[in-house]
């Protein structure tokens, strides 16, 4: 299973919580404002070494105290590893199995959390850096080696907009040419690979949940009918003025379609959010095809921007995925889900479990 217990504290509005958690299905009751998207964050914070609400660790840490601490431990195949993730308002420290990790991404590769929650529309809504970033996660835990290729263009990317800067030579920046063309093809590659994993999948989830026919495509970041390198060149001058580079994969995006039309034109905001959770879910399902057990979903009152019927088609999909399920709600009646393994009461900060 992916996670066992859970200990949290002094994190937002929880002071101290420990839990011991279902294989299956966690369902968090309350009232608003007593902490439940908060115990999500931290989940989420333990699996991706981010918040999902905020950027930096300063506005996680408990008010009045000095910094928070969350802590998971997984069990896999018969062997239990420790995740930390600690935080002060300045740093922040990423432990598994007690040792320093050599990045956030390493925590992806034990507890690889993908969450549903009100906000989910801005998938479709928000610039291309949202789309890139659920781009490559996906691509990350399908192809070994994404990692490195996207280190070494983003390390090239950085030597060439360096080297753009007013006041340098300017023919030192197309030193850097042969390195940011070589990883930055072979990025686009395995992205566009990833996405024709995804689309039969998301075909599939966008019949169930919208009874419509759902595509993405792939925008490389330069133009489709030339290299990367005839692109750089004939964007060098350009790339000059602007004192970066304007062409490459961290220009990239993905264009989602529902019956062959631009899916942020023709959708209502209820659409976005079924079709950015059919977005989710069809990587959930490939991730979790890909590494079996330890998938986690997270679902932040689902029932927010969402008919009845919707919701109930929603969580059905849901129902179907064999992954560990951690989700709020305001009463324990959700509809759909079944019993939950666990149920848990929040209130002002306080978790308890149901007997």
């Amino acid at each position: 299973m992916p996670l066992a217990r859970l200990a949290v504290d002094q994190f937002r509005c929880l002071a101290q919580v420990e839990l011991a958690l279902d294989p299956h299905y966690n369902l968090f009751v309350g009232p608003n404002a007593s902490g439940k998207t908060s115990l999500l964050e931290a989940l989420f914070l333990l699996g991706r070494g981010r918040s999902f609400r905020t950027r930096g660790f300063s506005k996680l840490v408990r008010q009045g105290e000095a910094g928070f601490r969350v802590v998971g431990w997984v069990e896999q195949g018969g062997l239990t590893t420790v995740l930390g993730v600690g935080g002060t308002r300045q740093s922040a420290d990423i432990r598994i199995g007690g040792q320093p990790a050599a990045g956030a991404a390493e925590l992806a590769t034990h507890f690889p959390p993908l969450i549903i929650d009100p906000e989910i529309h801005k998938l479709l809504e928000d610039g291309p850096h949202r789309r890139r970033r659920f781009l490559d996660w996906g691509v990350f835990h399908v192809e070994p080696s994404f990692m490195d290729t996207w280190q070494r263009y983003h390390r090239a990317l950085r030597q060439r907009n360096a080297a753009l800067k007013p006041g340098i030579v300017a023919p030192g920046a197309r030193i850097w040419d042969p390195e940011l063309i070589a990883a930055g093809e072979r990025l686009s590659r395995i992205r566009q690979e990833y996405l024709g994993i995804l689309t039969p999948v998301l075909k599939d989830l966008g019949r169930r949940l919208l009874g419509a026919d759902v595509t993405v495509g792939h925008l490389t970041g330069w133009g489709a009918d030339e290299s990367l390198e005839v692109a750089l060149e004939k964007s060098f001058e350009r790339d000059r003025r602007y004192g970066a580079t304007q062409v490459g994969p961290h220009r990239a995006d993905v264009s989602v379609r529902v019956e062959g039309h631009l899916a942020k034109e023709r959708v209502s905001r209820g659409q976005q959010k079924l079709l950015a959770a059919a977005l989710t879910l069809a990587q959930l399902a490939v991730q979790e095809s890909r590494h079996p057990g330890r998938s986690a979903l997270l679902l932040d009152d689902p029932a927010a921007e969402l008919d009845a019927d919707s919701l109930g088609r929603l969580l059905d999909v849901v129902r179907s995925l064999p992954v560990q399920l951690f989700v709020t709600a305001l009463r324990p009646d959700l509809p759909g889900l079944g019993a939950p393994g666990a149920l848990f009461h929040v209130e002002q900060g306080g978790i308890r479990r149901a007997p």
